[in-house]
């Protein structure tokens, strides 16, 4: 493939990707708010639009259009910087996901998949982890003791349970063989999925887990408590730099449905029957629906459990998630040496 044709790819692929994330990123929000209304007997957002659909355009404007306020009491460079750099590491795990097989196009294969490196993971998990960094600065930036603790709970939290979401997935690597996304979607077919073929389901609970804590999503969302911390680490925010960390938020939480799908669920691995572009569409949709299954589950959990006191938070993390991962390795790996004999 030429090197301008493969280049026009690309850069198609990262708008289509873009537009994608951030549409769906504004609708998620919606479909938060109306489920929550439903569940405590409300109706949730209804006036913009046929049934509120066109609430997030409203939101959208509304953010672009409010004053940037930037109090005299902030350390200016890292403050406006940190949602920046928060929201570009959120937009950029994206980039290593596929969501599919390869497309055929004018005699080459396109990968539904903005770059494919055969240590997709491990990047995707580096990427995240220094995510954190755009909280701290937030918190410290803003010289105000609300978004200090906000941001010292996060950084605390991250470490905390970074390790349990390491190993949980480790179980998954060692039956893959494999850093590769892809090459871990495809040790899956043929419903060989992880979470029961290879008896993944305590890592999948320790994932799922880990992974709420590291959204800073109910019941694990200590560095934004609006009941302690008034907004936590974006109190001093406004405007596009607070709807910065707002969607960057969002975005981490489809990264995290993604790996979930990707490792535990079998990918696009579903049901294809039908004509030849039936076999292309049907995978992404058994992928996105997948997706939608974390999504919701993101909603429910917020809809129906209170929040953790902080103490709780941390002997969670380091007294059963950490110790039942290492377990889970060992059992694992007992197994699979076990069946390799």
């Amino acid at each position: 493939m030429p090197i301008q044709q493969y280049i026009l790819i690309a850069l198609v692929k990262i708008a289509i990707a873009l537009f994608v994330l951030l549409t769906a990123c504004a609708y998620v929000v919606l479909a938060e708010r109306k489920l929550i209304a439903r569940m405590q007997n409300r109706w949730g957002p209804t006036r913009v639009g046929p049934f509120g659909f066109l609430q997030p355009l409203a939101d959208g404007l509304k953010f672009i259009l409010k004053e940037d306020i930037i109090p005299s009491h902030v350390y200016r460079p890292l403050y406006i910087a940190a949602p920046m750099l928060s929201l570009t590491l959120a937009l950029t795990s994206v980039a290593l996901i596929p969501i599919g097989q390869a497309i055929p196009l004018g005699g080459a294969s396109i990968p539904l998949q903005i770059t494919d490196v055969n240590i997709g993971l491990l990047i995707i998990l580096g990427i995240t982890s220094v995510g954190v960094y755009g909280i701290a600065l937030a918190g410290w930036s803003s010289n105000s003791k609300y978004s200090l603790l906000g941001s010292l709970r996060a950084s605390a939290q991250m470490i905390s349970y970074e390790l349990a979401l390491g190993l949980s997935l480790i179980g998954v690597l060692i039956g893959a063989g494999s850093f590769s996304l892809r090459e871990i979607v495809n040790s899956q077919a043929g419903y060989h999925w992880n979470l029961w073929y290879r008896g993944q389901v305590f890592a999948f609970f320790i994932y799922v887990m880990a992974a709420f804590a590291e959204t800073n999503r109910v019941p694990f969302d200590l560095p934004e408590a609006e009941t302690e911390l008034v907004a936590g680490y974006h109190t001093e925010y406004s405007a596009m730099k607070f709807a910065m960390f707002f969607v960057a938020e969002y975005a981490n939480m489809f990264t995290v449905a993604c790996l979930a799908t990707l490792l535990f669920l079998g990918g696009w691995d579903g049901p294809v029957f039908g004509p030849g572009w039936l076999h292309v569409l049907l995978p992404v949709v058994w992928f996105v629906v997948k997706i939608l299954f974390f999504i919701f589950l993101y909603i429910w959990i917020r809809g129906t459990l209170p929040r953790f006191r902080y103490d709780q938070l941390m002997a969670f993390g380091w007294k059963f998630l950490l110790p039942l991962a290492l377990a889970n390795i060992v059992v694992t790996s007992l197994v699979i040496g076990l069946q390799g004999r």
